[in-house]
Formats: structure tokens, sequence, C-alpha cells
């Protein structure tokens, strides 16, 4: 019996040390998102401690006006026309915390990104289009 109530006690105190959601925020590692593939979507939380933690599909709802989401990654349709996408994170342990962001769809093709023998030597996108 002593053994239980020694249990229950100390329950109760790891559950009431549990760190709590003070505020979160999107943290993009990206100023778009590409058409055709998956974007991870980073959300950080700052805990009652004061520490920040990044959260994952576990702990934060995502949702979106365009694509669809695979845990913290958005998938955007090559074919999706529009210039940006609200995405929405909402906390699965307070849905009344939420926030939104809108991001825009990267408009620059992936050919003006420097091959690797470029980047090597030194040469620019540029550099490469007048020697053409």
């Amino acid at each position: 019996m002593k053994f239980r109530i020694l249990l229950l006690c100390l329950m109760a105190a790891f559950s009431g040390c549990a760190q709590k959601v003070v505020r979160f925020e999107f943290n993009l590692y990206t100023d778009s998102l590409k058409r055709g593939f998956y974007n991870y979507i980073s959300v950080d939380a700052q805990l009652s401690d004061s520490s920040w933690r990044p959260l994952d599909s576990t702990k934060v709802i995502f949702t979106s006006d365009a694509g669809h989401f695979r845990g913290n990654d958005l998938f955007i349709d090559s074919s999706y026309l529009r210039d940006s996408v609200c995405v929405r994170a909402t906390l699965r342990e307070n849905p009344r915390q939420w926030k939104e962001a809108i991001i825009y769809i990267r408009r620059r093709g992936f050919g003006d990104l420097p091959t690797e023998e470029e980047v090597i030597n030194g040469k620019s996108p540029a550099q490469r289009r007048r020697n053409r």
C-alpha cells in the first residue's frame, strides 16, 4: 500500500513538471515553397521553462489551403497556379492556440542555380549564360 501511495506521489510530481507551450512560431528554412516537392514546415515552441523546442505533427495539426501534409511536410502539386499558400499550425493540446503564415511559391526555376562544377570553380549562372 505504501508503495502505491509513493508511486502516485511521484507520478503527480512528474506530471506537474511537464513543460507547457507558452508560445510558438513558424521557423521557415526557406523563403518560398517549391512545386512538385515536399516542403518541410518547421514550428518551434517556447516552453514554460523558456527553452525553445521544435514541434512535429504529433504536437501540431497542420492544414493549408493547397496541397497536402505528410507529417510536417507540405506537398504542393506542380500544376498549382497561385503565388502563395496559407498554412495553419494548431496546437493539439490547446486548439485555441494557432498561427497562420502565408508562404510564397518559388517563381525562379532550378536552372538558375549553379552546378556543382560552377560552385567549385567560383562561376555564377550568369557567367554560364554569357558563355553560351
